[in-house]
């Protein structure tokens, strides 16, 4: 498919950079009148996930997921449950491994190439609901895992899953840690590593010898952090390792069902590779949409109650967005 030309106006003109548009909605949006109810999903393991569902009986079903260190909580994933739910579309918000307020039980955590958990809990909605189209949403992590896990089941994927759509989403992520590294993205490296560390160490806790916290005196870069903490607390041999299964653009030529990537040129976050205009030139089920602006998951439109984001994830979905 072409590459799409976007219709993104822009941000608000207060908004003037990418870090801007970033962390204003991040910080000020309040997205009300949503309200959920929870599920604890015994998994395979025998740990659990925590779904948010909206379910209001609808034949359509979108299953948003959201980003590192995010939850159903987050305003982005609040103005997409709300936008999807107003027109027509049952809702299930579920929240990763020890995202959902309380640590999960297992070793592992969570990771942008994990799709075991998000085939689980699709297999779950499929048990027990009489869904005719799901639609998959993710946003950052989110995008990622969702794109793999098309990818991962290209042709064999259930047939009730319709359409598949990623917003900021790194799907090269040995190219976004290296941005992580630069001085202006040392707020975002702070803040996500400030979180982990506090589960990492609730896991060395109650996993004695499992792993070795005082390698954090080590980390010089955010490849150090995925070497020492992230590949084994979540079964990778080392951050090589990681970053090559867990990356989407690895397996997204294996898509077989139609799939919106939208990533801002200016996201401070994502680096160019993430946005594989190579792939969406000749495949026939990827679409990608680079606007110059809107930062990461940010996408603000001035005097409206919904992101851009948002808006073009409801119209992909119904499938009003063809070329």
């Amino acid at each position: 498919m072409p590459l799409l030309n976007s219709s993104y106006s822009g941000a608000p003109a207060y908004l003037y950079n990418g870090h801007l548009q970033t962390i204003v909605p991040s910080l000020t949006r309040r997205v009300t009148g949503v309200t959920y109810e929870r599920e604890r999903l015994t998994l395979s393991d025998g740990d659990f996930l925590d779904l948010d569902w909206i379910d209001a009986g609808k034949k359509r079903l979108v299953i948003l997921t959201h980003g590192l260190e995010g939850d159903s909580q987050r305003q982005y994933i609040l103005g997409a449950a709300r936008l999807f739910s107003t027109n027509g579309f049952d809702v299930l918000a579920w929240n990763c491994r020890s995202c959902s307020g309380e640590m999960n039980h297992a070793f592992r955590l969570y990771n942008h190439g994990e799709i075991g958990d998000i085939a689980e809990v699709i297999e779950h909605a499929l048990q027990t609901k009489s869904y005719e189209e799901i639609v998959l949403v993710g946003y950052s992590m989110g995008g990622n895992i969702t794109l793999k896990y098309l990818g991962v089941h290209g042709k064999k994927l259930p047939a009730v899953i319709k359409r598949g759509i990623a917003i900021s989403a790194p799907t090269d992520l040995g190219a976004s840690a290296l941005l992580l590294d630069r001085p202006s993205n040392r707020f975002y490296r702070n803040r996500f590593m400030k979180k982990l560390i506090t589960k990492l160490n609730q896991k060395a806790d109650r996993f004695p010898g499992r792993l070795d916290m005082t390698k954090l005196r080590q980390v010089k870069q955010w490849r150090d952090f995925d070497d020492f903490f992230s590949a084994p607390v979540n079964g990778y041999r080392d951050a090589s390792d990681f970053y090559t299964q867990a990356s989407a653009v690895n397996f997204m030529p294996d898509i077989a069902v139609p799939t919106l990537l939208l990533n801002a040129q200016n996201d401070p976050l994502l680096s160019p590779e993430c946005s594989p205009g190579w792939l969406a030139e000749k495949h026939p089920f990827v679409f990608l949409e680079t606007p110059k602006t809107g930062g990461h998951v940010g996408f603000l439109i001035l005097r409206d109650p919904y992101t851009y984001a948002e808006r073009q994830a409801l119209a992909f979905a119904k499938g009003f967005i063809s070329q």
